[in-house]
């Protein structure tokens, strides 16, 4: 149920930048700046963001110059405390400002900021941090670089890291003893398995995955300095990180696993009601209740049903959809024999996508990302793909579970024109300030993922019926998202209804379909953001075809949508109604001027 990606993640993401580190400016950050007289209202919300931003790099990041010794973020009760207590006084700042005064860049910056603060402060009133995983991510994983540092000073600092996790893992070992007494734990049926992703970890040899970045480290580490590093790593990894893995594992397994919730439901925890409608609100970012994301969720079900029975049809087969779907799953021409026949099919994929990238995008980003498979320790709990900047990973455990004909549709989500494009189009994107770079809302980004799936169709990239289905699968399974989350947080569905429900209308794996049921009980609301903003972008761009006719451009459409970055679904719709209205403007202008230059 927690959110990883705001504690560890950023913790990592700031050790590679200098924080302040006296004692003077770290006082000064503990509290928000107050107004100053003659401040703009622009002015005024920068100074906070900023102010926050700096704040969050210490609070989190804890570092100083680079080989000066990294930690992990502390994550005790009372440092939470401190960390709502900022964030609840920056809310009463931002309750301050004059709205109407602020420009409109600022405006949504004020969007994104509030958002997002907002968010932090209601996972730390609801303790979430009692809960420091789900089911596929963990607080004890990410930790070692999928490729190998640069310089000396870095292996430095990750061999400082290494010996902060013991404390790391004490600190949530403590919250999650704290959660089982009052009944908020991670579901029972979500932490099975799990508990073998930390077993790769307990090893106190080479084979331990934090030996693998000195296995392979670079030249431009000197060949002096890479023999005492190695000799540091074995030494921390035998008698710090294994002994530390070892600990948790024991804990997990003996003492967690047997007393975890038994009900999977959201509405069962304490202030269940009130936690999933705050979860709904973080993730989609729109004011809907559970109620009217299962009515859409039974209207897209219904609608894409129709759609798969149509393609069923076209691909000449001949008996029921139901018979259908165990042709799809169990045909051997479906798999593929080796993990390296998987990514080589996702590769093509990929790159069929980039030679399509110029009719659907005016701006081409230059950084490239690689496919790789994920990694063995977590693959078989993991999801089939998961996109970033330098990688786009691509599940190859388990190959009679991965039908190819999923693959081209996952490709273009997590790969590009999706996850791995997106990344690589922010870091071209129009100057923001610093917080909005690692700032996401999964309404705009999942949207945009499930966005570019449909995408497809008209890129050309579904080149048989089968792949065409595959799509209409992951557009069903997403649609079918909305009914299940909501049925088993709010309305009482069991494990095995939500099981049947996505077997009877996709043509998913069967284990892709119990690792997803087994994520949504874990993390409730977070896969409703799928299908609530792809319906938004599509809904936008009904809008813009309309009301532009002939002169829509989808290639500035989709360049206004990648380069305002992450922001909440209501933003997302003001600011393409904002840019439709531009566009109609340009092209009366273009019109009237050419008569005159004729």
């Amino acid at each position: 149920m927690a959110r990883p990606s705001v504690s560890l993640f950023l913790a990592l993401a700031c050790a590679a930048t200098p924080l302040m580190t006296s004692g003077v400016a770290l006082a000064q950050a503990a509290t928000p700046p107050a107004a100053q007289a003659g401040q703009t209202a622009d002015q005024r919300l920068k100074a906070l963001y900023d102010a926050e931003w700096i704040w969050r790099q210490a609070e989190y990041g804890r570092g100083g110059e680079d080989g000066a010794g990294r930690s992990l973020p502390s994550v005790t009760p009372q440092t939470y405390a401190k960390r709502l207590a900022y964030w609840e006084t920056v809310l009463k700042e931002l309750d301050k400002l004059p709205l109407t005064q602020l420009s409109h860049e600022e405006k949504i910056n004020y969007d994104v900021f509030r958002t997002f603060i907002e968010a932090e402060v209601n996972q730390i009133r609801f303790k979430t941090y009692e809960t420091p995983f789900n089911s596929d991510s963990f607080f004890w994983t990410g930790m070692n670089p999928r490729t190998p540092f640069r310089t000396a000073a870095e292996y430095r600092d990750y061999i400082s890291l290494m010996r902060d996790i013991p404390r790391y893992f004490d600190e949530n070992t403590v919250n999650m003893k704290a959660g089982l007494k009052r009944g908020w734990t991670v579901p029972y049926v979500s932490t099975i398995g799990r508990e073998k992703t930390m077993e790769p970890y307990t090893k106190a040899d080479m084979s331990n995955p934090f030996y693998e970045a000195f296995a392979q480290m670079p030249d431009s580490v000197p060949a002096d300095q890479q023999a005492a590093l190695k000799a540091e790593a074995q030494a921390v990894i035998r008698d710090v990180v294994a002994p530390a893995y070892t600990k948790l594992h024991s804990f997990f397994t003996k003492e967690y696993q047997p007393k975890a919730n038994r009900n999977i439901a959201a509405y069962s925890l304490p202030d269940g009601k009130a936690f999933y409608k705050a979860r709904m609100k973080e993730f989609i970012t729109l004011d809907l209740t559970p109620e009217e994301v299962y009515e859409t969720g039974l209207k897209e079900v219904a609608r894409i049903r129709a759609d798969m029975e149509k393609t069923m049809k076209e691909s000449g087969f001949k008996g029921s959809f139901p018979e259908f779907l165990v042709f799809m799953r169990t045909d051997p021409q479906f798999y593929a024999k080796t993990p390296r026949e998987l990514l080589s099919y996702s590769s093509y994929v990929a790159k069929k996508a980039d030679g399509q990238l110029k009719d659907f995008f005016k701006v081409l980003p230059r950084y490239r990302h690689s496919i790789l498979p994920v990694p063995d320790a977590v693959a078989p709990i993991y999801t089939s793909g998961r996109g970033g900047l330098d990688s786009c990973l691509m599940n190859t455990y388990d190959l009679p579970s991965r039908p190819l004909y999923n693959l081209a549709a996952l490709t273009l989500h997590e790969c590009t024109p999706g996850h791995s494009y997106q990344a690589a189009a922010a870091l071209e994107a129009p100057p923001r300030p610093e917080f909005r770079r690692t700032t996401y809302f999964s309404g705009y980004g999942e949207g945009w993922g499930l966005y570019v799936e449909w995408l497809g169709t008209k890129m050309g990239i579904y080149e048989t019926p089968y792949e065409e289905f595959g799509r209409q699968t992951f557009e069903m399974w997403r649609a079918a998202r909305l009914v299940i989350d909501t049925g088993m947080h709010t309305k009482g569905w069991s494990r095995q209804q939500a099981i049947d429900y996505l077997t009877e209308n996709t043509a998913l794996a069967p284990l892709d379909i119990k690792n997803e049921v087994d994520r949504y009980i874990a993390w409730p609301a977070q896969a409703l953001a799928y299908k609530l903003g792809e319906l938004k972008m599509r809904e936008m761009r009904g809008l813009a075809e309309k009301e532009l006719g002939a002169d829509f451009d989808q290639r500035t459409f989709h360049d206004t949508i990648l380069n305002m970055g992450g922001v909440p679904l209501t933003t997302f719709e003001s600011e393409m109604k904002a840019y439709i209205a531009a566009e109609k403007v340009r092209i009366a202008a273009q019109k009237k001027a050419q008569p005159a230059a004729q």
